[in-house]
């Protein structure tokens, strides 16, 4: 690997250092992400109540045609690709099949909502139930199962006994050990 695609060959820093959550770095990088998150939901409360009271109850869309092709254009390029990822085995399932999962929840949720209170309702919501939000819920699970057999092959490589703990706790990174040593393996992970 050439010292530009390694960010620790720079500074000297095992990979083990780099990624642990006592570095400095880590600690910074983290308090920086936890308050940029903070600070984005805090602000979307005021421009939701903002939007609930200014926004009309009637708008025509200029572009409308563009907007819904766009938008399926995206879904398209979102479920081609978790396909494609499925197909060749890649990681890559991960973030593709949340995306593509956001964007069909999305177009259930618009369909239906634009179409309240017209005959083509009961359509709309045939197509979310039958087919968006399953094929949603399908890609979520497939998802997460792959990070769970990652999860489950990272913690054996790294020499740990028994089952790693359920997604939601599982640490974000699990301090790098080499797999003939578990218990600096076992100390990594209640670390991190």
């Amino acid at each position: 690997m050439s010292e530009q695609g390694n960010p620790t060959a720079t500074t000297g820093m095992t990979a083990e250092a780099a990624l642990s959550p006592d570095s400095p770095t880590v600690r910074r990088r983290h308090r920086r992400a936890v308050g940029q998150l903070a600070l984005s939901a805090f602000l979307l409360v005021p421009w939701t109540v903002y939007l609930a009271v200014s926004l009309p109850d009637r708008f025509e869309a200029r572009y409308w045609p563009m907007v819904w092709v766009g938008f399926d254009v995206m879904l398209l390029v979102s479920l081609a690709g978790a396909g494609v990822a499925v197909w060749l085995r890649r990681q890559a399932l991960v973030p593709i099949s949340f995306v593509a999962a956001t964007l069909l929840v999305c177009d259930a949720w618009f369909d239906v909502s634009l179409s309240w209170g017209r005959g083509d309702v009961w359509g709309s919501i045939a197509s979310a139930v039958l087919v968006e939000l399953p094929l949603a819920v399908l890609l979520i699970m497939r998802a997460r199962r792959v990070l769970k057999i990652s999860a489950r092959l990272a913690w054996q490589r790294l020499g740990l006994a028994g089952e790693p703990p359920p997604l939601y706790r599982l640490p974000l990174f699990v301090a790098l050990a080499p797999s003939s040593s578990p218990q600096g393996g076992r100390q990594g992970a209640k670390d991190a």
